[in-house]
């Protein structure tokens, strides 16, 4: 009879342990949709330009204006608002002097809020790179 030390575990597989599971289904997306995904996130995932993408996400609004409603300079702004467009995350039109900003679809919008309302439930708190 083998005895494991207690600084070994055994590994036993899923799949030899319990057939009734069911077999895992071919990935639905390609390699390109995840990256591209990953890119998105990247995009979003600074809270200046998450605050950006909330605002925009319940309507559409002039550079002017957003940097007025959050006290940034017109610069800051901007430079957030082009790496969003370049994401493919908001769509801009132009009338006159002013630039109009907005999500570039309900599926942004649908993500930021869905992020953000998962974020919000009492859960545990986020461990630091110290943890």
């Amino acid at each position: 009879m083998s005895r494991e030390s207690p600084n070994q575990t055994s590994v036993v597989s899923c799949a030899s342990e319990h057939t009734h599971h069911a077999s895992a289904s071919q990935a639905v997306f390609d390699a390109r949709a995840f990256e591209r995904a990953a890119q998105l996130f990247r995009a979003a995932g600074d809270v200046p330009r998450l605050k950006l993408l909330e605002r925009l996400s319940r309507g559409e609004c002039c550079v002017s204006e957003i940097a007025d409603e959050m006290g940034e300079g017109l610069s800051t702004i901007s430079q957030r608002l082009r790496l969003l467009r370049s994401e493919g995350l908001v769509q801009r039109r132009r009338e006159g002097k002013h630039v109009y900003y907005a999500v570039a679809d309900q599926h942004v919008a649908s993500l930021i809020h869905t992020a953000l309302a998962h974020a919000s439930e009492d859960s545990p708190p986020l461990l630091s790179e110290e943890d």
